[in-house]
């Protein structure tokens, strides 16, 4: 069986350190019965955690890492059909039932760190952990969620909206600081032109809300950001933070 592909570096994990709001959850036996599996490993810029049709080895949970799960035409082009940071996890097909494998590919797109689980552990666990098994089925229907506000998203609002919905959510999931970021690689996240990424840019820039730089994008005005995104990023947020809450 083909394992997915990573070049993720890895060291012995003991408690875990930066959070991630998955694990953070559970009860504290529930954690200490994953504990002696989870890896703390560094996720860089372009790191592909798994491909279309690759049966995945591992979970991954990012604490500081935000990962973009891509769907790919025969063509070769990308759009993001949802990310994952510290909020949740990749790899749900690991206990889905579909044999671990999946039509798209999951590509690290802001390098940072996370845990990584081996898949027999998640499985196991995920039958005989009663807060583990529904906490990943409710971050589940909230990937759901996330995934059909993006296909809305796409059809429905401008790049720019799309835009500073994206950077709002991407600020979420990562410590403060600027954002390393090409406009290639934002078109290519967002299915669109580099010409419509740079005129967006160019926009939230004039308008204060932002600063850019060759490689690098800093937010500099939240509210104004999130007075351009459409209603998407809060609808997500908000429905993650309901779910989430039920196992408090």
């Amino acid at each position: 069986m083909a394992a997915e592909s990573t070049s993720t570096s890895t060291s012995t994990s003991a408690t875990p350190r930066p959070g991630n709001a998955l694990l953070d959850c559970l009860p504290a036996e529930e954690r200490a019965a994953l504990a002696g599996g989870l890896e703390w490993v560094t996720m860089r810029l372009g790191d592909r955690l798994y491909e279309p049709g690759v049966a995945l080895r591992h979970a991954y949970f990012p604490a500081t890492a935000v990962v973009s799960l891509h769907y790919v035409t025969n063509s070769g082009d990308t759009a993001e059909t949802t990310g994952v940071g510290n909020e949740g996890m990749v790899g749900i097909s690991l206990f889905m039932g579909g044999g671990g494998a999946t039509s798209g590919s999951a590509v690290v797109h802001t390098s940072g760190q996370g845990w990584r689980l081996e898949r027999s552990l998640l499985q196991s666990q995920f039958i005989t952990c009663g807060a583990l098994q529904r906490t990943l089925l409710r971050y589940t229907q909230a990937l759901m969620t996330q995934i059909a506000q993006t296909a809305a998203c796409y059809r429905h609002h401008s790049v720019e909206q799309q835009l500073s919905g994206w950077l709002l959510a991407t600020q979420d999931r990562m410590p403060p600081g600027e954002l390393v970021m090409t406009q290639e690689l934002l078109g290519s996240l967002l299915g669109v032109r580099r010409e419509s990424i740079t005129q967006a840019v160019g926009r939230l820039q004039d308008m204060g809300h932002i600063r850019c730089r060759r490689g690098h994008i800093s937010v500099l005005n939240v509210d104004g950001l999130s007075a351009c995104a459409c209603e998407c990023h809060k609808v997500v947020r908000s429905e993650l933070r309901r779910l989430l809450s039920l196992n408090a």
